[in-house]
């Protein structure tokens, strides 16, 4: 469905080769700051179309040994529940699943640490479910008038309040699940420790966006912005990079404003910084790696659309502010495209007005449109679902996959015995009845064997989903985005 733009196997190789070259110029411990998301980053699959979503983890893996992990969160985040949009899940969540992650290809995650911390009720509470599973956790306080107050910050009562994390390794990869949640700021602090106990220790950074050798405003970039609206990120021209070399490069606001504290510690540690810039700081090879750079252009405004979608839902949900939505339509302004570019919108949009109701439109790998509408057995989600499948296994749309004798008992269950108000099958419980049919009929095992093609595949709904078929598509690596509506006027939205 979508051209290849990016050499994934050149990127491996020239990125792992900078950050040898990283540890070596500081030779004793380094702190690597790994910003985006290092286990699964689908956010630079979607706009470098090749990258694969696992390319970090893979080359830490060839390090494992002298490598240990440190996962930040901060204590804002965990007390506002925010979650991740591509897995739909919380923050002290997503930390859970990373540790599970690492530990299982035999990463060594040493601590996690907890990071603009104000005695928030439910950041204590994370502390000690974390330490009752034998995670040791760390905090990192709130500092007033940070990153300005240099004076204050690189002091004792700075930094120096922070808890010191204990590291055994000499490569600390410092992670997190989001942006905003102060990696940069952990890595900043332990420097001041370290050098507190006499310990050499270098700095450096791993982040893909924004990619510092692309134009400020082209569409990878921007779409960069576009996922970090809720941030208020901005992109720049790095201003010490342009002083010390006299070329352009793309940084970001945090970076370039976090610079001068970065200088002033290593001054205080070496008597002289060894960067000249935010730039100099990463160590970010994508840029070279684009083979199709149209493609990544299509790619990257198609992203942009799809965070416009997600910032205008959640607005809806009382979960963002107006001016993130405003951000978005001007990103969508500047890449010169509208909602009605990603083509399963106005299909579904279409479906909709001809039905009267919810309606739900999926693109297919070849192109294909498939729609789906409510009816009195199944949900729009679940009914597109299943014409997906069948358009994918050849079958025709007449078939019923799911006979009326097998759905009936399972809305019989959820009204008269699970409380369920909605006796329509949602995208779970059809998949679990497909499965069952599966077992007698060779059209709906047929149908069952095409759900990995369903993978990287484009779906709208035009109403606001349900968090259960929601996880369904996220489950499915299916890109989803919905309308700023609900189906109906309740308060209250749940499976029901």
């Amino acid at each position: 469905m979508h051209r290849q733009g990016f050499d994934n196997d050149k990127y491996l190789r020239l990125q792992s080769q900078k950050i040898r070259e990283r540890i070596a110029r500081f030779g004793g411990k380094l702190y690597l700051e790994f910003g985006g998301k290092l286990f699964d980053d689908y956010h630079a699959s979607r706009v470098l179309p090749g990258f694969q979503p696992d390319s970090k983890v893979r080359m830490l893996l060839e390090m494992k040994d002298e490598a240990e992990i440190v996962i930040v969160i901060s204590a804002d985040d965990i007390e506002r529940n925010k979650r991740r949009g591509d897995l739909g899940i919380t923050y002290d969540e997503d930390t859970l699943r990373l540790i599970d992650a690492f530990r299982s290809i035999g990463l060594y995650v040493g601590s996690v640490s907890v990071t603009h911390y104000r005695g928030q009720p439910s950041a204590d509470h994370f502390r000690q479910r974390l330490e009752a599973m034998d995670v040791r956790v760390y905090l990192q306080h709130w500092i007033p008038d940070y990153p300005s107050n240099l004076s204050f910050i690189v002091s004792d009562e700075g930094f120096g309040k922070n808890d010191y994390i204990e590291t055994t390794r000499r490569l600390v990869v410092v992670t997190a699940p989001g942006p905003g949640s102060g990696k940069m700021a952990t890595c900043l602090s332990q420097l001041y420790h370290e050098h507190q106990r006499g310990i050499k220790a270098g700095y450096a950074k791993f982040e893909t966006f924004p990619i510092w050798n692309l134009p400020l405003k082209h569409p990878v970039n921007l779409a960069y912005e576009a996922a970090t609206a809720d941030l208020d990120d901005v992109n720049m021209i790095d201003p010490f990079h342009m002083e010390a070399y006299g070329e352009a490069a793309v940084n970001y606001n945090r970076d370039v404003e976090i610079f001068p504290v970065l200088s002033a510690m290593f001054e205080r540690i070496y008597g002289e910084s060894p960067y000249k810039s935010p730039t100099d700081m990463g160590v970010n090879m994508a840029g070279f790696c684009i083979t199709d750079d149209a493609a990544c252009r299509a790619a990257s405004a198609q992203e942009i659309i799809r965070r416009y979608f997600a910032s205008a839902v959640s607005l809806r949900q009382g979960l963002a502010e107006q001016n993130e939505v405003y951000k978005e339509e001007l990103l969508m302004n500047q890449v010169g495209v509208k909602p009605a570019d990603r083509a399963v919108v106005p299909a579904a949009r279409q479906r909709a007005e001809e039905t009267g109701g919810p309606a739900v439109a999926m693109e297919m790998p070849d192109g294909k449109i498939i729609t789906g509408k409510t009816s009195p057995l199944l949900g729009a989600s679940s009914a597109c679902l299943l014409n997906a499948l069948k358009y994918l296994g050849g079958i025709a749309n007449e078939v019923t996959l799911i006979a009326p004798a097998i759905i009936e008992p399972i809305q019989h269950l959820k009204v008269s015995h699970m409380g369920n108000h909605n006796p329509r099958l949602h995208t779970d419980e059809v998949l679990i009845a497909l499965s069952i049919c599966a077992v007698t009929d060779p059209n709906a095992e047929t149908a069952m064997e095409q759900l990995s093609a369903l993978a990287g595949c484009e779906v709208h709904s035009t109403v606001i989903l349900s968090r259960v078929d929601e996880n369904v598509f996220q489950r499915l690596g299916m890109n989803l985005t919905c309308e700023p509506k609900y189906q109906t006027k309740k308060l209250y939205h749940g499976k029901k």
